[in-house]
């Protein structure tokens, strides 16, 4: 078996992460954290050198998807095939999970014909209990509640854009309370970076979280903000982050309410110049910046906006990453795979 740097480099801290799940990084402690950003950042060197990594064949993984996905399931293929495994895709018109076969049961099948389970839906405890009841690790793509593989991608990012995680600054512009805010705010604590919500107060993270998310970031000198104020909230920021404002399974019936409540908070040229100079801007995609989609004249038709969450000036600036973002969701889900599976 091949071990890389940062194997041995977290194994002398007591890190080992084989045999694991991965289904929020609230269980995961800094070092755990870093490590498997610093896995990803290795592999992703390897991959652009040629270096072949394919010290996992012979295991075999599914990818449950009940919500369909570009990056994710990409990610999880070419990832998984990178390491030398078969990759089986299961979409919901494939499988009888939770229709005519219960969540545990269909965790104990799968679990004694793969090594893994990727699992993209709906509630976190759906993914909770296929961990409970697979005997193998389980990776959470993608719940309601949570979005732990974005995060190892994201800060890849910030790591390769700024020289740095800890002292960052990060401002995440609007529906605050999604999946993607959470665990931005989760990720921010454990990593010492200062994580400020700006967004209506009505679609901020909930107060439990935020509160516990505060202990986290008080051990790792950072904080926790919340703000409805453009100035406050962009006031020294190194990096600026939204996402759609109506999220895959919410009803289309909130683009108008959203729209109401979150244009103030689209990340422009203005929202950008309130920030750090070098600021970068990041999206976990998909972006609706400009009209090169259907739902996107959909919404322009009904509501005449052309430009949502982000300007098609700020998305494709000098400034933006996004790319960047997209393509590491590849190598940390990569590192996630290795790392649990090794």
């Amino acid at each position: 078996m091949n071990h890389t740097k940062a194997d041995e480099t977290y194994a002398a801290k007591g890190v080992d992460l084989s045999g694991r799940n991965f289904l929020k990084l609230l269980d995961y402690s800094t070092d755990e954290i870093l490590y498997l950003i610093d896995l990803a950042a290795e592999l992703k060197a390897m991959k652009k050198a040629g270096e072949a990594h394919d010290w996992l064949h012979g295991k075999n993984v599914v990818l449950l998807f009940e919500k369909t996905s570009t990056r994710t399931r990409c990610s999880f293929e070419v990832g998984a095939m990178d390491l030398g495994m078969g990759v089986t895709y299961l979409d919901p018109k494939s499988s009888q999970m939770g229709k005519k076969e219960s969540i545990e049961d269909t965790a104990r099948v799968l679990g004694r014909m793969y090594d893994g389970i990727e699992y993209r839906g709906f509630a976190q405890s759906i993914v909770e209990d296929l961990a409970a009841n697979a005997g193998v690790p389980v990776w959470n793509g993608l719940t309601t509640e949570f979005h732990p593989t974005q995060m190892i991608a994201d800060m890849l990012t910030v790591r390769e854009h700024t020289g740095k995680l800890a002292g960052n600054k990060l401002t995440f512009m609007g529906d605050a309370g999604n999946n993607v805010g959470n665990s931005l705010m989760v990720v921010c604590a454990k990593l010492g970076i200062d994580f400020c919500a700006c967004g209506p107060a009505e679609q901020m993270p909930d107060a439990a979280l935020v509160e516990q998310c505060r202990e986290i970031a008080a051990e790792n000198g950072c904080t926790i903000t919340l703000t409805e104020d453009l100035d406050e909230g962009l006031a020294g920021t190194t990096v600026v982050y939204t996402d759609i404002w109506v999220s895959m399974g919410e009803s289309a019936d909130l683009w108008g309410e959203r729209i109401k409540l979150l244009s103030p908070y689209q990340v422009n040229a203005a929202a950008m110049a309130k920030a750090a100079p070098n600021a970068i801007f990041m999206h976990c995609l998909p972006s609706f910046h400009d009209l090169n989609t259907t739902t996107a004249v959909e919404v322009n038709e009904k509501f005449g906006i052309a430009e949502m969450e982000v300007t098609d000036e700020v998305f494709e600036s000098e400034k933006s990453v996004v790319f960047d973002e997209a393509e590491n969701r590849m190598h940390s889900i990569k590192a996630v795979m290795y790392a649990t599976l090794k």
